[in-house]
This record gives C-alpha cells, sequence and structure tokens, in this order.
C-alpha cells in the first residue's frame, strides 16, 4: 500500500512542522519508536506511545479523514492479532470467561491489549511517513542524507510510484468481471489475484529493463536534480522521536509491565 498527497492534504501537510520535516527524519523517528516497542511487550509502554503519537498527529498535517482511511491495514493487522492472543495466548491470573476448551484470563487480557496496542504504536509513525512525504522527496533522503546505495533507492521509488497503478489495475479487472458477467466469490477473488500478479511482474520486468537502458543501474556517483535539506528543525522531529520512545519506556518501567524481550 502507498498513500499520495494531492491537493488540500499535500497543503496541509505542506505547512505543518512534522509534516514538512524531512523524510530521513520522519523515518528515524519511526525507527526509533519501533525499536523501542519492539524491546517489550505491554500495555503501559504501547499505550503511553501510542497516546503521545496521537497527541502530535495536529503538527503532522493529517487530517483524520485521511488517517482513519489510510490505516486500515494497521487495524487489519493489530485487531486479529489482539483476539488471537486473548483467545489462544497463555493463560494466567484468574479467570475472566470460559468457553469450553478456550478460556480467557487476566493474563490472556493484558497480553491482548499488549499486542494491539503495541501493533498500533508502530505502525501509526509509518502511516504518517507515507501520508505526509512525497515519494521523489523520501528517495531524495534515503540518498542524500542517509546515504543508501542509489539502485536501491531509484528501485525503492519506481515500485512506490507502480503501487498505486496497481490499485487502478485491480479496480479494472473487477470492473471486466461484472460487464461479463463472471462469478463472484473466494475462488474469483483468488482468479483476480493471480492476474494482477501476472501483471505486476510484467510491468516490473518491463520497467527494470527501460531504466537498465537509461543508464539507473551504472555504479557511478549520481548527481540529484533537488537538494535534500537536513536542518535544524529536522533534529528536533528526530529528538521528539527519541522522546516519545523515552517517555514511554520510562512509563513502562515505573509501572512494572516493562520486560525486555531479549532476556
Amino acid at each position: 500500500m502507498t498513500v499520495l498527497l494531492t491537493g488540500l492534504d499535500q497543503r496541509e501537510a505542506s505547512t505543518a512542522p512534522i509534516g514538512r520535516a524531512n523524510p530521513a527524519a520522519k523515518l528515524l523517528v519511526a525507527s526509533i519508536i519501533s525499536v523501542a516497542l519492539i524491546l517489550t511487550v505491554d500495555p503501559v509502554t504501547a499505550g503511553v506511545a501510542l497516546a503521545l503519537e496521537l497527541a502530535a498527529l495536529p503538527w503532522c498535517g493529517l487530517p483524520l479523514r485521511k488517517l482513519f482511511r489510510t490505516s486500515w491495514i494497521i487495524l487489519l493487522g493489530a485487531i486479529p492479532a489482539g483476539i488471537f492472543t486473548l483467545l489462544f495466548g497463555v493463560d494466567s491470573g484468574s479467570t475472566l470467561l470460559g468457553l469450553g476448551p478456550v478460556t480467557i484470563t487476566e493474563g490472556s487480557l493484558e497480553s491482548a491489549v499488549a499486542i494491539t496496542l503495541r501493533i498500533l504504536a508502530i505502525g501509526l509513525p509509518g502511516v504518517v511517513l507515507l501520508a505526509t512525504t512525497d515519494p521523489t522527496d523520501l528517495a531524495d533522503a534515503l540518498s542524500q542524507n542517509l546515504r543508501l546505495p542509489h539502485r536501491f533507492v531509484l528501485s525503492a521509488l519506481a515500485a512506490l510510484r507502480l503501487v498505486g497503478l496497481l490499485a487502478q489495475e485491480w479496480q479494472t479487472l473487477s470492473m471486466a468481471r461484472r460487464a461479463r458477467g463472471l462469478e463472484q466469490g473466494v475462488r474469483a477473488f483468488g482468479g483476480q489475484v493471480f492476474a494482477l500478479l501476472v501483471i505486476a511482474i510484467r510491468r516490473g520486468t518491463v520497467l527494470a529493463t527501460t531504466m537498465e537502458a537509461r543508464g539507473f543501474g551504472v555504479d557511478a556517483p549520481r548527481t540529484w536534480a533537488r537538494r535534500a535539506h537536513f536542518g535544524r528543525g529536522d533534529w528536533l522531529v528526530v529528538l521528539g522521536g527519541v522522546g516519545v520512545a523515552a517517555v514511554a519506556t520510562t512509563a513502562g518501567v515505573l509501572a512494572g509491565t516493562w520486560n525486555l524481550l531479549l532476556t
């Protein structure tokens, strides 16, 4: 999934302090918060991190309508994971509900809440990054500021640009099936997915050949049309991410719920 800026959303992001920050700074924030939350699974750390992230949304230039429209994939991962943990997680503490072989205890409920909040807190910075960043600006920052290999950066940029095109192809396939009166259902969905996969492979092959023919695969140093500036404001954004990770971790330690998964 990719989220491209258009119209009013782009203007709102360009005027917000975090929205107009260097994409590399926003990527560092997402990485720092993710590392802090990966180290532990507890509801306090994840809940505090998620609350701080939601409090920072007004400075991201991401309207709530677009947040709900673009974060569905996070909910798609968080809610089933929480339910699965609730029903089949390790039982501990008193039993709250018994459904035959399936029991819900205080421990499984706490783990389910922690897993759900953790996925949401890790995913939200990524949604903000993609929803407030133009793919070309992201590629410029990855290459110039983070010094990633230009072949990787340009390939990722091309793939990111094609995701939106594949979404249009999916709609075209759906309308074509309805126009032909073909059956709907699980089997039809599988066939449509296979057709989209074939289209994606063909487009990827043509794109790779075209980029090689135009010299994008050369290992020689490259120049960039736009300069990616990493300034003082961008460092403040990174420090804000460090602050969110530090406050969330401190809250978990003080509450006695923080536990290092590596031990």
